[in-house]
């Protein structure tokens, strides 16, 4: 069997084109673990501001039975304006 360069040339050009393939498939492999990682993130990030804003709420309510007025009542109307509608956000 002879190799000749034509042989040689069509044999590369095969390999660079399943390099490039195999190099195009793991980036997209690694794009879907990053992103499925980033969305876990993301919801646990969700979770502890949701934790932190009831939280904030609890002692805007405190504040509120001792007596506090004006910038109390306004913050305290309006984080449970938000999350009212935050939580209907997150049914659609």
């Amino acid at each position: 069997m002879y190799i000749d360069a034509k042989t040689l040339i069509e044999l590369a050009a095969l390999l660079t084109a399943l390099g490039v393939i195999g190099g195009a498939a793991l980036w997209a492999a690694k794009f879907v673990d990053r992103q499925k990682k980033q969305d876990q993130e993301l919801t646990a990030i969700r979770k502890e501001q949701t934790l932190i804003c009831y939280g904030v709420m609890a002692c805007l309510r405190g504040l509120k039975e001792q007596g506090c007025d004006g910038p109390v009542t306004a913050a305290l109307d309006k984080l449970e304006k938000h999350l009212n509608q935050a939580a209907h956000e997150e049914d659609s």
